[in-house]
């Protein structure tokens, strides 16, 4: 699984990871993208969540992961993205890979300076009409509230998973060749290096 805070290369990390391990790389955001698309039972209830403007609750959320990981090509492993978001929520992603008969072995927590998090995020830009323009919630003083956010919802899965072991903190400055080498000696891959390792007992990186 992969954590930390908005601009810290999470997406694009998650791509590279699970490409060179040969696993998916599963984000709640595509999830809900498919089941919502697809009308599944999960996705019409999640909608009518989102329509109504209140959030999906987690065990709508927790119960499309489970649906996903269930899949056949995530029985070899798979690569979470950005998910659990709570305490709450992975301690029902517990049960559920237990159900499934997976656990997780690595957390990576990408970790990045807020300064640079801010800079990272304020000088994102799209195009529209032809011109370039910023996207409100990449506007420095929403970036800072976002971050405030994630500090007071997902930061604590650092302790929750590094009480369980599982925590390896990779520094996420540089290239991204370079986080990405950090990710993979954590995960003891062959030719990485420069990562911190996680304590608690070693294993493949099937489950995340």
């Amino acid at each position: 699984m992969l954590l930390g805070p908005p601009g810290a290369g999470k997406g694009t990390q998650a791509q590279i990871i699970a490409g060179q391990l040969g696993v998916p790389a599963i984000s709640t955001g595509d999830i809900f993208r498919a089941n919502v698309s697809g009308k599944t039972e999960l996705g019409l209830a999640a909608k009518s969540y989102m329509d109504a403007g209140d959030l999906v609750p987690d065990e709508v959320t927790v119960a499309m992961v489970k649906d996903r990981l269930a899949e056949a090509d995530a029985k070899a492993g798979f690569l979470l993205d950005g998910f659990p978001r709570t305490i709450a929520q992975a301690e029902q992603l517990r049960s559920s890979l237990h159900d499934l008969g997976h656990a997780l072995d690595r957390v990576l927590e990408l970790v990045v300076d807020e300064d640079e998090l801010v800079r990272r995020l304020s000088t994102r830009w799209v195009e529209v009409d032809g011109q370039r323009v910023q996207r409100e919630d990449d506007k420095p003083e929403t970036v800072r509230h976002r971050l405030q956010v994630y500090r007071e919802q997902t930061a604590p899965l650092s302790g929750f998973y590094d009480s369980e072991g599982l925590l390896a903190r990779i520094d996420a400055i540089g290239t991204v060749d370079e986080v990405t080498e950090r990710a993979l000696g954590a995960l003891g891959q062959d030719g990485a290096e420069g990562s911190e390792q996680p304590g608690g007992p070693t294993g493949q990186p099937s489950a995340g």
